[in-house]
């Protein structure tokens, strides 16, 4: 038993390699898709953090072990950040962890049985934190984890402290190390070491006073931590048998902003950052304008929704004044008719309405529709548009185009096109979260469903299109004519 764990663990330091980039030194050295790398200079590699610290180096010795058996010793001489140019099998280079809690406000349990196995998997692996941005808990954290993030100097750290208050903290996590954790914050600290901070805010439990005692005590970390977003729980109809959460109303999400406005001017006098932010819903909820561009700290906090709304307004305004401008541009658009559907979350429906009544007010021929998808499958309460499922997107367009058929009497109201926004999908895939596909889509509503980024140029290109689509040419938006047919006109 003894010897297969110690067999087991050899082999976990080892990696097999997936790819060999082109013309990269892997390639010149003839490491092949198959090999397993072994140790770099001397060291076994515990996973890819090991791999990315010990190949910064100007000279670096490479064991491989081919297929054969046969292990080679490569030296090689590099610049000091050139990569080695290899894939492997498993990105992490080891297995990823699990979380271990069984948080008061989380999602994933809140999710409805029978969809994919890979949704109900709970990550609370730090690596994911400076690979993709995740949110960590620390709970699964060890010394040694922080003395090698401080050693290597890894960051940022994203961190999910969710309360200052140690006893708060284990009642919120279901985990009686979760409070004690929090010490972690302090080493980061004194290691120098980069972190942004994330509190989920659930009513009456690390609201009002609890929220100002966090805020409050996480000041303490800046400069060093540079942000915080408070956002709300997400609650979906599955809840049953879950701690009772309940939705915020417009008053209180007043009070939460006004609490966050009142130290992010007190921060911003101190250390020249706003450093705690209120997430988009929270300003939707209040029914207050979004704060302006220079509040968001260079959007730091973006993927936890904080500034998405000012971001695509920001983006849709500087391009929609460059149209403007270009009398040739505004020319050629006032000639073409077209008409397309904006298919989003009801979060972000205001904003993009505004932006189809700016379009066709200038070009009346160019009529946008936008459609506001109400999340049955999450229910009504989920209001984002990454959430929304194939299945709801389908329904309600339905009923959508049957409706303006007997109104307007048209067999395409939807128009040439549904626009979607990118984070429908699958990352990397043309799928949505139930399983449907774009084309399954397209194919039963009898248009074209397209995809868009998250930004107000790609969006804007997307809704003049295809008549002309957009390009950057001497650091300006301009317009040039697309492809028909592939045939250039």
């Amino acid at each position: 038993m003894k010897q297969d764990k110690v067999k087991q663990m050899k082999q976990c330091l080892e990696h097999r390699i997936k790819e060999v980039l082109p013309d990269s030194i892997a390639e010149e050295m003839e490491i092949e898709p198959g090999d397993m790398l072994l140790e770099i200079n001397g060291q076994k590699i515990k996973d890819v953090f090991d791999y990315r610290f010990l190949i910064k180096d100007e000279y670096i010795e490479v064991l491989i072990r081919k297929p054969d058996g046969e292990e080679w010793l490569l030296e090689i001489d590099k610049e000091f950040d050139d990569d080695l140019g290899l894939e492997f099998e498993n990105g992490l280079m080891s297995e990823y962890k699990s979380c271990t809690n069984k948080c008061i406000f989380c999602f994933i349990d809140q999710m409805p049985p029978g969809m994919r196995e890979t949704l109900y998997f709970k990550d609370d692996d730090s690596r994911l934190s400076f690979l993709q941005g995740n949110y960590i808990t620390m709970t699964n954290m060890t010394d040694e984890d922080f003395d090698r993030i401080i050693r290597m100097q890894l960051a940022p750290i994203n961190i999910s402290v969710q309360t200052t208050n140690p006893e708060l903290r284990c009642k919120m996590l279901n985990n009686r190390f979760a409070g004690e954790k929090l010490k972690y914050l302090d080493r980061l600290y004194e290691g120098h070491v980069e972190m942004n901070g994330q509190i989920v805010c659930c009513k009456g439990v690390n609201d009002g006073e609890e929220l100002q005692r966090s805020i409050e005590d996480l000041m303490k970390y800046l400069p060093f931590m540079r942000s915080v977003s408070v956002v709300p729980a997400g609650i979906t109809k599955y809840r049953d048998g879950l701690y009772p959460l309940e939705l915020f109303t417009k008053q209180e999400a007043e009070q939460i902003i006004d609490m966050i406005e009142g130290y992010q001017q007190e921060c911003y006098e101190r250390y020249g950052l706003h450093f705690i932010h209120a997430s988009d819903e929270w300003y939707i909820l209040a029914e207050r304008p979004f704060p302006e561009e220079d509040s968001y700290d260079g959007y730091i906090q973006l993927e936890n929704g904080v500034g998405m709304m000012r971001l695509l307004m920001t983006e849709f305004a500087q391009v929609w004044q460059e149209v403007l401008e270009d009398e040739v541009t505004c020319s050629k658009l006032e000639k073409i008719s077209r008409c397309v559907t904006i298919a989003t979350g009801r979060l972000a429906y205001p904003t993009l309405k505004g932006f189809a009544d700016t379009i066709t007010a200038r070009f009346p021929n160019i009529q946008v529709q936008v459609v506001a998808i109400r999340n049955d499958f999450f229910g009504e309460t989920i209001t984002v548009s990454g959430l929304i499922t194939g299945q709801d997107l389908l329904a309600q367009l339905t009923e959508w185009k049957e409706s303006a058929v007997s109104y307007k009497q048209t067999d395409s109201p939807l128009g040439e096109a549904v626009l979607i926004p990118c984070n429908m999908l699958r990352s990397g895939e043309q799928v949505f979260l139930d399983d449907m596909t774009v084309s399954e889509i397209s194919e039963k509503l009898g248009v074209e469903l397209k995809a868009t980024e998250c930004e107000g140029s790609h969006l804007l290109e997307a809704i003049l299109n295809p008549a002309y689509e957009m390009t950057r040419k001497n650091e300006n938006f301009v317009y040039v004519k697309a492809y028909d047919n592939q045939q250039e006109l």
